[in-house]
């Protein structure tokens, strides 16, 4: 009986997900919405019996995916089911929003690997070349319009051709970039949806209260003042230089915000003020420089603990 209730839920389950996969492959205007959904099957089914059945209910809908969905929904498919299994597994034993977190991510972002070697080794397409190329038909096409009516190219356009060649070095950036995000962003939509089933799963604290290692503060530091020192050499430290940077630079963001968010709390000063400034932290720099500083004073001299004992 047991059995059959596990098997009749995974075919559900395992239904819901071929639906969403078809509307996200085959509907543009879902796309970037459903893509987001795809691991919670995988999540909730695992997160209640396990990873052995979640395993089966992967390898299921690989296939599945395969032949509804043809070759393009396999890699979907593939990174969602990898993730969704993970996560839930993780959530089944307990463990905290921030294990979950980087399980899930670091699963992702071996997923990202593995499709992005798939395609460079079986399909011969490097998608990063392919997105470099799309980008300079973009930029030709702005520069032809720019001498059609009379005027001279600006400087800034060969700025965009250089950031456009120097983005064929950032692929690990923009792969542990999009890991993350999809793992922070399906999680957060399961947790949504656990509280709604009634499901027991460990919350996130309150982001006033996140705290990254201390470490990471030293790691920043070097790197840093590596990122001046290698300038814009062609060597494999340089390369690494440039994804670690802006990764280090965004977590010491983040840890800034904590501070801003903390200080907001302990003052009853209401939350818009603080989001509104993530969102515009993350679109002017100077904002984001701030944050960082921020974050690096929290670090390194605990100011959320000094504001706590200034204001008790």
């Amino acid at each position: 009986m047991q059995d059959t209730k596990r098997l009749t839920e995974g075919a559900i389950l395992s239904g819901i997900f071929i639906v969403l996969l078809l509307l996200s492959l085959y509907v543009p205007l879902f796309i970037s919405i459903l893509l987001w959904f795809l691991p919670l099957p995988f999540i909730i089914y695992t997160a209640r019996h396990g990873w052995k059945p979640g395993t089966v209910m992967f390898v299921a809908v690989l296939v599945l995916s395969v032949l509804v969905g043809g070759i393009l929904g396999l890699p979907n498919a593939f990174l969602s089911g990898a993730g969704g299994v993970v996560a839930g597994e993780l959530i089944r034993r307990k463990k905290e929003a921030f294990i979950v977190l980087a399980g899930s991510a670091v699963t992702y972002i071996v997923g990202i690997v593995l499709l992005y070697a798939a395609s460079v080794l079986i399909l011969s397409t490097d998608p990063m070349t392919v997105m470099q190329d799309a980008m300079r038909q973009s930029l030709e096409q702005a520069e032809r319009m720019i001498v059609s009516i009379g005027q001279e190219p600006s400087e800034d356009l060969a700025m965009f051709e250089e950031m456009i060649h120097q983005m064929g070095h950032l692929a690990p950036l923009f792969i542990v970039f999009s890991g993350a995000i999809y793992a922070l962003v399906a999680q957060g939509i399961a947790h949504v949806i656990f509280r709604r089933l009634k499901m027991d799963i460990v919350p996130f604290p309150p982001f006033r209260e996140w705290n990254l290692p201390r470490s990471l503060l030293w790691y920043y530091l070097i790197v840093t003042i590596l990122f001046f020192i290698v300038g814009n050499e062609q060597t494999t430290l340089a390369i690494i230089v440039w994804n670690l940077f802006p990764l280090l630079e965004t977590l010491m963001a983040i840890q800034g915000f904590t501070v801003v968010f903390y200080y907001c709390y302990v003052k009853s000063i209401s939350k818009a003020l603080p989001i509104i400034l993530v969102i515009v932290g993350f679109l002017l720099p100077i904002i984001h420089l701030l944050a960082r500083l921020l974050g690096i004073i929290d670090l390194g001299f605990h100011l959320k603990k000094r504001l706590e004992s200034d204001l008790k």
